[in-house]
């Protein structure tokens, strides 16, 4: 059951928890395998290259950059 104090923390933030990947603690570890294995199906859809140093930060802005240039945006 959702109590009043949820329905304001949700409509304060709809985002919920997501932060900004620069705020991430482990921002500048590498990528998760996952990302870097939905990064290189991005990449290819887009055709594009991508440097094999990203952080795992990096990699979520890549991500993003790329969902909204093959159209798999949000």
């Amino acid at each position: 059951m959702m109590t009043d104090r949820d329905s304001t923390s949700a409509s304060a933030n709809p985002q919920g928890a997501i932060k900004d990947p620069d705020e991430w603690v482990t921002g500048e570890e590498p990528p998760t395998a996952a990302q870097e294995s939905y990064l290189a199906t991005l990449a290819r859809e887009a055709g594009e290259e991508l440097p094999d140093d990203l952080t795992k930060a990096e990699a979520s802005k890549r991500i993003d950059e790329l969902q909204e240039e093959t159209g798999r945006g949000r």
